[in-house]
């Protein structure tokens, strides 16, 4: 195994996670910080400290770092122009990181380091046309198109969680101006929304004893329940698997894909979650499509953005990023 190493950062609405990865696309080290609520200088100094730790903790060189964030980038000027959950705006990220970090800095959106991670070493190896999408705080999208990596014109495709599948649905979610995206419905937060409207509709359940005694109803406890065997948060999972596999079935429609990942915190719902993905695709995509494109959970988990991050700084080092 090669002793080269790097970091890779996958920067969330949430929280971060940051770890040193070698060029096989193995994590020798992890860091964790929440990020939930900070301003924008806050984020990047908790993010710098993250990388700190990493580096300080090495064994081997750290020769560069890539960063995997919520934010449309302008690959023409390095830009990271709006970030729909969290407060950046106009930033140069990468050469602010530079900066301050002292080493080669790579960025790129988070669901393109996410579905580049499952393309390198993943779900998708091998396949040369690969929709992902990753369901957190909100849903990121990464598409592969022909082996390669596409990200449009000037960088801001693959926003796949702003597809809209109810153009009446309520207001989406942070800086998005827009109204029933997918992202509103089978995210985390909707997720954590559905769960807490079940609990109150359902007072017998575990999600409503859960909520009474000052839980969290977020997707890490609500995917426990379900798995304990409570009805309502079983139907929290099932709603956002439905609504998910409306907007799966217009990806295929679309970019007919030899394989569709999903990502994110929320896949590990598992079938749970994908099991009504998969009932509402068969509904409702084209015939032709109906069997054979698998839908999968990442490879990589909630691992998939730090790792495709690393695997971006590697392609920086090596003068492959277009």
């Amino acid at each position: 195994m090669s002793a080269r190493r790097v970091i890779g950062v996958d920067l969330g609405g949430t929280k971060l996670l940051a770890g040193t990865v070698d060029q096989a696309l193995g994590v020798h080290g992890r860091v964790q910080r929440a990020v939930r609520g900070m301003e924008a200088r806050a984020i990047l100094d908790a993010t710098v400290a993250a990388v700190r730790e990493l580096q300080e903790a090495s064994t081997a060189e750290i020769e560069a770092v890539g960063f995997g964030i919520p934010s449309l980038i302008d690959r023409r000027t390095g830009v990271a122009t709006v970030a729909i959950n969290l407060p950046l705006r106009d930033i140069a990220f990468a050469e602010v990181m530079a900066e301050r970090l002292g080493l080669p800095v790579f960025v790129d959106n988070d669901g393109n380091a996410s579905v580049l991670a499952e393309h390198r070493g993943g779900a998708a190896r091998g396949a040369s046309e690969v929709v992902m999408l990753a369901l957190g705080t909100g849903i990121g999208g990464g598409l592969i198109i022909r082996d390669e990596l596409y990200r449009g014109g000037v960088g801001m495709a693959g926003e796949l969680g702003h597809i809209v599948i109810d153009r009446h649905g309520p207001r989406c979610q942070g800086n998005c101006p827009n109204h029933g995206c997918v992202e509103v419905f089978a995210s985390g937060t909707a997720l954590g929304r559905e769960a807490r409207r079940l609990a109150g509709e359902r007072p017998e359940s575990a999600l409503a004893r859960a909520l009474a005694a000052g839980r969290d109803l977020a997707g890490p406890l609500v995917t426990e329940l379900a798995y304990d065997g409570d009805a309502a948060a079983r139907e929290a999972l099932a709603i956002c698997g439905t609504a998910l596999g409306v907007a799966i079935a217009s990806l295929l429609n679309i970019f007919n894909p030899q394989v569709v990942v999903i990502g994110g915190g929320v896949v590990a719902a598992g079938e749970l979650l994908l099991g009504p993905a998969r009932a509402e695709v068969a509904r409702r995509v084209l015939p032709v499509q109906r069997d054979g494109i698998p839908i999968v959970p990442a490879h990589f988990g909630v691992e998939a953005g730090m790792v495709g991050a690393a695997a971006l700084a590697f392609d920086g080092l090596e003068g492959k990023l277009l």
